[in-house]
């Protein structure tokens, strides 16, 4: 860690100690919920990281501006990189790295062949919370190198109906325009069983910008915008004693693209965006088509513990657009050939976990278990029957034990260890024409890991807490990238260096404060890769992996002020910046450029609740300026929304709200940092909607 860096977070951490000190004028203690993305029952003040809970109410004031999780997680995580507004999260990061995305558990990653679409793969009208821990950890596995973000779905209420419809539309446009949602969700509480399901329905409209012109449709890697999409969900809990109960969740999210429009480059160089225009594109329509269910078996009282045992499958199927890329030629199948290719991916897993308390009757506590996964995937070229990336099965197994210890009066120490064995099996296949028909062995590479991680966490009084944490996070580089850019002839799975995994070593100091009126928090963290994985587009905008030391560090801040019982103002703020070794000299010079690292970014805020039932929400997000020394170059802009609700015990709730409410005219941070002709999307203009919720 920079001992300049280092000295300045101290000084900000110290700076905001001691207004802390200074306005502790309250009783109220930091928040000690626990979290299930722990693993085990640790109040969050006791976990030496920084650990954020989007809860319910927080979700229906964001929903009520956009059905984006992207978004939703931007606007409230700074640190989380601007949402792309399209279908595909391909440069979304949190500190600087992928976050891996969960469903109660069940990991929505692609690992082998990563087509960054697991951001999208439920509705959000199934989602009661969501937790995420961030910077990366081995808690829950492989693929977390930039944090968790798990989505916890719906639990059964006290309402056994419930109700929700949504419209919205630009300020201006035509039918075309315009989005419609419903969603029904049914929950029953019994002595021994309860059940919760829903069915969300989406027919989405296409996007306008701040200029009111049709945005530009993304025709590679795929849109959520002139589209439609059902989920199909279910949850049920069996409580058959006790300290015994077995619940099933299945959740089935099918969203595809209708094929409309077609793009019209834009001029990246004159500032003019890709739009798009009324007719078909060839092929067939962008599809995310995914299934998760899982299997969790919980007992409260065995061996003097609590044991969980979830079983777990997904089966992913992702298509993307098509083109007639260079990638995609072969005299075999004649000239200026269009072609689009499909992710198919199938896991299974179990993971068991066993936690135990004040063991003999100590002060220490243990948790400790094994993780299984099987990941079979591949890359299907569908309009001519040809495997992009060959068929690759991957096996990892991993024991892992975590101890915390609490027996000195205000502190709190945490370690634990974490083996990671993977082996991949890749058979004999043959690249593509374009990349030379190249033959590639194949082979077994087995992968050995062990990861550390410690951490300590001082109550300096009951208002105030401040942590330091080290841990080591591990991932499978895009695989599938890696196989299908072999272009040399003869080569070996077996011996194939880019094949090796990729291990995080990430160091986090912070300092917490709340009381009655006021939450502050700050953290400053550092993220260091021997051999990193760094995405580099080529001229047709595909993708490869390269793999270079990487350095990461980063600042984050945060703070409320509760100036009355009604209302509320607070921000949020991060600066993180990267470096890659570009010329293989130990030595990072080349910044990660915006594919792989988020803006400067401040969040400010304004809640309010009013007389008669009524409540607000103000939020201004400021996007920075920043230069790379890559040549990329990023144009700050600042946008603001804004929502009001309404709620009556029989008329039931209505929201209104307002998506960039000025209408500002911007260039999406993805786009400007990485311009294309065929890809430099405006971001969307004033979007209105209107939303009633109803339960019975």
């Amino acid at each position: 860690m920079n001992l300049s860096k280092l000295m300045l977070a101290l000084t900000v951490s110290g700076a905001l100690m001691s207004f802390a000190v200074l306005a502790d004028n309250g009783t109220e203690k930091i928040e000690r919920i626990s979290v299930s993305s722990m693993r085990a029952s640790y109040p969050v003040s006791t976990v030496p990281a920084t650990i954020t809970v989007i809860d319910q109410e927080q979700l229906k004031q964001q929903l009520a501006l956009t059905q984006d999780i992207s978004q939703i997680l931007g606007n409230l995580l700074p640190a989380f990189s601007p949402s792309r507004q399209k279908l595909t999260a391909n440069g979304e990061t949190l500190r600087g790295r992928e976050p891996l995305y969960m469903i109660d558990g069940v990991p929505q990653s692609t690992p082998l062949r990563n087509g960054s679409r697991d951001g999208n793969t439920i509705d959000p009208a199934m989602i009661e919370r969501i937790e995420i821990i961030r910077g990366a950890n081995a808690i829950q596995g492989m693929g977390a190198s930039g944090g968790i973000i798990n989505i916890i779905t719906k639990s059964p209420g006290e309402q056994q109906h419930q109700l929700k419809l949504t419209a919205s539309a630009p300020a201006t446009g035509g039918s075309d325009t315009q989005s419609y949602r419903g969603s029904y969700l049914y929950s029953k509480q019994m002595d021994t069983v309860s059940v919760v399901a829903g069915v969300a329905l989406n027919k989405t409209g296409v996007y306008l910008d701040g200029n009111g012109q049709l945005i530009g449709v993304d025709t590679t890697q795929g849109d959520t915008m002139n589209s439609d999409a059902i989920d199909l969900f279910l949850k049920t809990k069996w409580q058959f004693s006790a300290e015994q109960s077995l619940q099933l969740m299945v959740n089935h999210f099918d969203l595809e693209g209708n094929n409309d429009y077609k793009p019209v480059d834009g001029k990246p160089a004159l500032g003019i965006p890709t739009t798009s225009v009324p007719g078909k594109t060839e092929g067939y329509g962008a599809q995310n088509k995914v299934t998760s269910a899982s299997l969790d078996y919980q007992h409260q009282q065995l061996l003097g513990g609590q044991l969980s045992w979830q079983l777990f499958a997904q089966d992913f199927s992702s298509m993307f657009g098509g083109s007639r890329a260079a990638t995609f030629q072969d005299p075999k199948y004649g000239n200026n050939i269009f072609d689009q290719s499909q992710n198919i991916s199938e896991k299974v897993g179990s993971r068991v976990t066993w936690f135990g308390s004040n063991l003999a009757g100590t002060a220490l506590d243990v948790s400790t278990g094994l993780d299984w996964l099987k990941d079979l995937t591949y890359q299907e070229l569908v309009l001519t029957d040809r495997n992009w990336v060959p068929e690759t099965e991957f096996h990892n197994y991993a024991p892992f034990v975590q101890l915390r210890y609490d027996g000195l009066p205000n502190w709190t120490f945490s370690g634990g260890a974490r083996y990671e064995y993977g082996q991949l099996q890749v058979d004999d296949f043959t690249t593509l024409a374009s990349s030379k028909s190249s033959f590639v062995k194949g082979g077994e590479p087995s992968f050995n890991e062990l990861l550390h991680n410690f951490g300590i966490v001082h109550q300096l009084t009951d208002n105030i807490r401040a942590y330091a944490s080290y841990n080591q996070g591990f991932g499978m580089p895009d695989v599938g990238r890696v196989l299908r850019a072999i272009n040399k002839p003869n080569q070996s799975v077996a011996s194939f260096l880019n094949l090796q995994p990729v291990v995080s070593d990430n160091a986090e100091i912070g300092i917490e404060f709340a009381n009655e009126h006021y939450r502050l928090q700050s953290s400053y963290f550092t993220s260091d890769s021997d051999l990193g994985s760094r995405l580099q587009a080529d001229k047709d905008g595909i993708y490869s992996v390269m793999r270079e030391k990487t350095e990461i560090t980063g600042f984050e801040a945060e703070a409320q002020w509760n100036y009355s019982t009604e209302a509320s103002l607070g921000l949020t703020y991060a600066r993180s910046q990267g470096q890659y070794d570009s010329n293989n000299d130990g030595q990072t010079d080349k910044d990660l450029g915006g594919v792989n690292m988020a803006p400067e970014r401040l969040n400010l805020y304004w809640l309010a609740q009013w007389p008669m039932q009524v409540s607000s929400r103000l939020q201004l997000s400021r996007l920075f300026d920043i230069s790379y020394n890559d040549g990329s170059h990023f144009d700050g802009y600042q946008t603001m929304d804004a929502s009001v609700s309404y709620q009556h015990h029989e008329l039931g709730t209505w929201t209104l709200g307002a998506e960039n409410l000025l209408d500002k005219q911007y260039i999406t941070y993805y786009s400007q940092t990485t311009p294309a002709a065929g890809s430099y999307f405006a971001g969307m203009g004033r979007t209105l909607s209107l939303s009633w919720q109803y339960g019975f």
